[in-house]
């Protein structure tokens, strides 16, 4: 059986608007799936903040509806004069994490500097109307960590871009392991962490959770997992579905990392990490490279509508998985989001300002032109009832209008201190205290 063919004709046709699935062991054997369902305000942290709101509500689809303003930072004639001026320009004091450190700030290039630098720092997100949101506050933000619990980052390599950035916001106050600069061998899939420095001005005056310790209960981990489940899983998934013959794998011989909900649902309910909520996003490597079982050289995007059916079971799967052990757990104030992912942009580092509107692909890049229909599932899915404590924040927007807030290497990661990512960090810290 061709791979063509086994994507073509699954066992469960295809249903455009899932909602949920069942998952069941059967004897312990077999895998049963059933088809159940039909002014962003960047306040440089030194505390430049031109558009003030009323501390309110803001849904992610008001916060998504604003622009891009100049902020008006710098003098006229300032210049990049070495890399590590990009930590000043962004307004941090420092950045506790030093894995490529200076690739995330895209300082690491200088014939980049002259076009994009200070510029690309000089820019404020001003959200739609109908959103009321507080200014991002360091100290709040750390504190929050602290007394209502960490967060848990779970997703490729765009979001090791949004722990770099957490690093910076909310340095001098925390410290990050594991060291790359004493040993840059360490793997890029190893966990990373952010924890309370000991010497913060904070310590002092926080209140402290039972059993929370400084030295080892982390505020922040990121944990590489490119695919939301493990290759077992996915295999499984996939042959229970399609029936695919023996010379229909799944994956081709790209690399990815990846791990099972299982290990990494557990780290976060884990009472010694304290963590209060999981931040999810999965769409970059959910490509016909990756799933080679997919490919159609003769159908959309050679395949990728094959691949777009398979993610509406995985991400089904997936939210079962995570939301059955959430029941479990004694502690009812753990929450899930799951952050739109963010594709990249067309000829980036010839562009050296803000978007005002989207614009259109005009080629086919990897799996950008359809990152938008990935969101739109696990959205569609997400709004279920279902999942209570699973929540979807379409807060792709305003990284989709700054193609020049790229890293120096590529049209898809992003440079901390754009105001980007520190937007994520932004309104995911409203968003679990004060929407949910």
């Amino acid at each position: 059986m061709s791979s063509n063919y086994a994507w073509l004709n699954p066992r469960n046709p295809f249903t455009p608007r899932p909602t949920r699935f069942t998952l069941m062991l059967m004897g312990g054997a077999s895998i049963v799936l059933t088809l159940m369902f039909a002014g962003y305000q960047y306040s440089d942290i030194q505390g430049l903040q031109p558009i003030i709101h009323a501390d309110g509500t803001c849904p992610a689809e008001a916060y998504s509806a604003g622009s891009w303003k100049p902020a008006h930072k710098f003098p006229p004639g300032t210049k990049m004069k070495d890399r590590a001026d990009a930590v000043g320009f962004a307004g941090f004091q420092g950045c506790a994490a030093d894995r490529e450190f200076f690739w995330h700030l895209a300082s690491d290039r200088p014939e980049q500097w002259e076009n994009r630098f200070p510029m690309a720092f000089d820019y404020l997100w001003s959200p739609g109307e109908g959103c009321d949101i507080r200014p991002l506050d360091r100290e709040a933000l750390v504190t929050d960590l602290v007394e209502k619990g960490g967060w848990l980052l779970i997703g490729d390599s765009v979001t090791e871009n949004q722990f770099f950035s957490l690093s910076c916001l909310l340095y001098p106050h925390v410290r990050a392991t594991p060291n790359y600069t004493e040993n840059p061998y360490f793997e890029r899939h190893w966990p990373q962490n952010l924890y309370l420095l000991p010497t913060s001005p904070l310590v002092s005056k926080l209140n402290f959770p039972e059993g929370f310790s400084i030295e080892n209960t982390p505020l922040v981990t990121f944990r590489r997992v490119d695919v939301l489940l493990s290759r077992e899983e996915l295999e499984g998934l996939y042959n229970s579905i399609y029936s695919p013959g023996p010379d229909s794998p799944l994956f081709s011989d790209d690399a990815f990392y990846t791990l099972s909900p299982s290990e990494y649902v557990a780290q976060f309910m884990s009472e010694e990490n304290n963590y209060q909520t999981m931040i999810v996003s999965s769409a970059g490597h959910w490509t016909t490279s990756v799933f080679q079982a997919a490919r159609d050289p003769e159908s959309k995007g050679g395949g990728i509508g094959h691949l777009l059916h398979f993610f509406q079971h995985a991400t089904a799967m997936w939210a079962d998985l995570v939301q059955r052990q959430l029941d479990k757990s004694d502690r009812k104030d753990r929450q899930v989001v799951v952050r739109a992912y963010l594709s990249g942009h067309e000829n980036c580092h010839n562009n050296f300002k803000p978007y005002n509107k989207l614009h259109e692909y005009t080629a086919q890049w990897w799996n950008w032109n359809w990152i938008s229909e990935y969101n739109d599932i696990f959205q569609w899915l997400l709004d279920s009832p279902l999942y209570p404590n699973i929540h979807f924040l379409s807060i792709d927007r305003p990284g989709m209008l700054r193609p020049d807030a790229h890293v120096t290497g590529d049209c898809l990661h992003l440079m901390t201190g754009s105001g980007v990512l520190e937007g994520w960090s932004h309104y995911i810290w409203h968003y679990i205290t004060r929407e949910i």
